[in-house]
């Protein structure tokens, strides 16, 4: 993963951290240590669902750049789908506190987007390859001479 990318996944994850933090404490306080576990577990579930979606889309834009949007917004769907079903498979659970793990897992979620929103925002990405212009070599012509 090149550094730029790596950049782009700490500043994503650090505040999603934050937050995470923040609400395991904040549910430790209001529903006690069960709150405080969900809050933790939802934390880690969106880090790794949101850090492996961005690996997966970093990696398809270097392999398959005309695919680059609808991938992306096919994972994000797809990731909100996921976590979807993991609020929905453990709505029951005595495990974790269920509600302390829905809140955070949404918060968590915002966090990441934001901060990843932030951080491409920031980044300073060429989008004009300036090899490919200093090389000398002239296009083809390929169209009709008039």
């Amino acid at each position: 993963m090149p550094s730029s990318d790596v950049r782009i996944l700490a500043q994503a994850a650090v505040p999603t951290a934050v937050v995470g933090a923040l609400a395991a404490v904040v549910s430790g306080v209001v529903a006690g240590g069960k709150g405080a576990l969900g809050a933790v577990v939802a934390t880690l579930v969106v880090i790794l669902f949101m850090g492996l979606g961005l690996y997966v889309l970093q990696r398809t834009a270097k392999s398959f750049p005309q695919l680059f949007q609808m991938m992306g917004l096919m994972l994000y769907a797809a990731q909100l789908l996921l976590m979807v079903i993991f609020v929905a498979l453990f709505k029951n659970t005595t495990l974790f506190n269920p509600r302390a793990f829905a809140i955070t897992l949404v918060v968590a979620t915002l966090a990441w987007i934001s901060a990843q929103t932030r951080a491409h925002m920031k980044a300073k990405t060429l989008y004009v390859d300036p090899d490919a212009s200093s090389s000398g070599d002239k296009p083809e012509k390929t169209g009709r001479s008039s």
